[in-house]
């Protein structure tokens, strides 16, 4: 008897847990959900390894998941291929949440692995995802703009365009998207946070490298309403590449810093 009971619970449980895990999150009024769009290649989109930790979530973090609707973030955000994992933007939030406590934060993950400059831009098919990510990620923007209010864009991207032949335009398609960014979403003075790629010991830089490093950190002395995140002494995860788990949190956090920091010192009169 204990038995039929037992099976006769799980039955009942099982369909109504699925069903609640399915429920959409609650938003709170749209003045108080900030949203940030997550542009940019892998190491936006994230690569690390997964711990259990990265499968919790916060309450007042949430993410525009693949199908458009908002949940609850957890690692991987991103879903522009099969390896994505952890990355910088559920850490980024977090710190955001906890240090504005009547407000909810909501990530739109829009970056696409291995994507160069000059596909971010309208019309433009990135063939080894099948995706358009400019267009993409104008949809999924304005969609999200229908529940809150856009704050700052964070990107990191580079990587793609470090050769001899793509570097040299770089600077220039950098300051070209955010301004185009800017005019597609409404706000001449929306913030764009600009992430370093990886330094590591093991992995010296080329000229070409050097240049495309020299463009991000240099955009907040051309480019106004913008800021810079450094990469020093970060690790990446074995493949010499992307970051490690360890260093995407980290990088999280100084992306955080690097966004109050910014709209801190704009915001004085």
């Amino acid at each position: 008897m204990n038995h039929t009971f037992a099976l006769l619970t799980v039955l009942l449980l099982g369909p109504l847990a699925a069903v609640r895990a399915d429920e959409p999150a609650k938003l709170p009024p749209k003045e108080k959900f900030h949203l940030f769009l997550l542009i940019g290649q892998s190491n936006m989109a994230g690569r690390g390894t997964l711990e259990e930790q990265d499968r919790k979530s916060h309450p007042r973090v949430l993410m525009l998941n693949k199908a458009g609707r908002w949940a609850p973030a957890v690692d991987p955000l991103h879903f522009d291929k099969p390896v994505a994992g952890v990355g910088l933007g559920k850490t980024f939030g977090e710190i955001l949440a906890e240090a504005n406590p009547d407000t909810t934060i909501g990530l739109i993950p829009c970056a696409v692995g291995g994507s160069p400059i000059d596909s971010w831009k309208p019309k433009a098919f990135y063939k080894p995802t099948n995706s358009h990510p400019w267009d993409d990620a104008m949809r999924r923007a304005k969609l999200a703009l229908e529940a809150g209010e856009l704050k700052a864009m964070l990107w990191h991207q580079g990587e793609s365009d470090a050769t001899p032949e793509l570097s040299k335009s770089y600077e220039a398609k950098l300051h070209d998207l955010i301004r185009r960014l800017r005019d597609e979403l409404k706000d001449p003075e929306l913030p764009f946070v600009a992430g370093q790629m990886g330094k590591f010991d093991d992995q010296p830089w080329n000229d070409a490298r050097q240049l495309v490093d020299k463009a991000h950190r240099e955009l907040p002395q051309r480019v106004k309403h913008t800021a810079f995140v450094s990469a020093e002494g970060l690790k990446h995860k074995g493949d010499k590449v992307h970051f490690d788990a360890a260093s995407y949190r980290e990088l999280g956090k100084r992306y955080a810093d690097a966004y109050q920091k910014l709209t801190k010192k704009e915001a004085k009169p």
